[in-house]
């Protein structure tokens, strides 16, 4: 089996879980730390698989495909051996990435075509290209090929979309099936699901991503700038539909109560450059709340990042630390704070699980959303 559904909340539809893949375990609710260009930005492996114990990363098919490309990747017997990473990884299919360059791609029936954010120069994925490119990545976990739709758009828009989206979803389906892994591992492709936020769009859709029986499912388009509650309501159509036995991933959310909503609605899968982009810029998450280090009233305090007391990482530094490489833009600050922002979240996703495990989920998340939504 690739997932086992150990435990489900009796209050909440939170799952407890675990995802078996040959690069090892993955215990859900997870988070994985986004390393889009085969780097989690300003955090070494070893601090992601010792210091905050990891699980999992995620890389982006569209970056490591223009740089450092697949002559290379293939050369170096693909990411994990690239990187220096021995646990699981999954990537993106570019699709979000396709997305947000609406400037300098056209969408067609054979794929996306598009032109290089570093040279200019002119591309085509297609739905098997993509998946050709991921098998010389060499994740464990690929996404198939869709189109993001934006926020706001027209229904019209969302329905064709939608359906692009599953007629690309069929040709990854046969192109997986097809060919094999490069590296002697196995792979597992994910479909994901589309609709915008429209209910019955996001239904349609998600049946039709459930008959495919895959090993697992995402849920995209969402945390593009819509309400959280109206992400909130997608998120729970849709896991109300897809198979129970199956992990949910949702795709790109988000901040800490996000994350802990989702978890309630049957989500077991997350990732987000929140950590580490907020992280560089001052942004700290705490289990007491968030934290500007750069407001002056963190000057002279000299106790732990965390007001709560826990340590997310080996070494703990103080705010007035902190705050002072920050100002002074030093690159040990940003590093500091993408990596204590990472152990948060993996900190919480692990805390959720605990209290899965336990049947106490419903009244910890309750607590904990008060909390990590407040500013310090």
């Amino acid at each position: 089996m690739f997932f086992d559904l150990t435990h489900t909340s009796s209050k909440t539809k939170a799952r407890a879980g675990v995802l078996h893949t040959d690069h090892g375990e993955i215990k859900t609710p997870i988070f994985m730390p986004v390393g889009t260009a085969g780097t989690v930005k300003g955090v070494h492996q070893r601090e992601l698989s010792a210091d905050i114990n990891a699980e999992i990363i995620l890389g982006n098919t569209y970056h490591l495909f223009l740089r450092p490309g697949m002559p290379l990747m293939n050369e170096a017997g693909g990411l994990h051996r690239f990187i220096n990473w021995d646990k699981p990884i999954l990537t993106d299919s570019g699709g979000y990435q396709v997305y947000s360059l609406s400037e300098q791609r056209k969408l067609k029936e054979e794929g996306a075509h598009f032109s290089s954010h570093i040279d200019g120069s002119k591309h085509l994925f297609s739905p098997e290209y993509v998946v050709d490119i991921q098998r010389d990545i060499g994740a464990d976990i690929i996404m198939a090929f869709d189109e993001c739709t934006p926020y706001p758009c027209d229904y019209e828009y969302a329905e064709n979309s939608m359906h692009l989206t599953h007629r690309w979803l069929d040709r990854c389906t046969v192109r997986f099936r097809d060919t094999e892994p490069k590296y002697g591992h196995r792979q597992f492709l994910f479909p994901i699901v589309q609709g915008s936020t429209y209910p019955d769009l996001r239904k349609q859709s998600a049946e039709y991503i459930a008959s495919k029986n895959a090993e697992g499912n995402a849920i995209g388009g969402l945390s593009v700038g819509e309400p959280h509650e109206m992400m909130y309501e997608m998120t729970e159509a849709v896991c109300g539909i897809l198979p129970k036995d199956k992990p949910r991933y949702l795709m790109g959310v988000g901040t800490p109560e996000n994350i802990l909503e989702s978890i309630a609605l049957g989500v077991d899968m997350f990732d987000c450059v929140m950590p580490t982009r907020n992280g560089r810029n001052g942004q700290l998450f705490t289990a007491e709340g968030i934290i500007n280090i750069r407001n002056k009233k963190w000057e002279n305090d000299f106790s732990p990042v965390d007001p709560a007391g826990h340590t997310f990482v080996d070494t703990a530094y103080s705010k007035a630390y902190l705050r002072h490489l920050i100002v002074s833009k030093e690159m040990l600050g940003a590093q500091i704070a993408s990596l204590h922002n990472l152990g948060f979240y993996l900190w919480l996703v692990k805390e959720a699980r605990k209290h899965i495990l336990e049947d106490t989920f419903h009244i910890w998340k309750n607590n904990m959303v008060q909390k990590v939504r407040q500013k310090i």
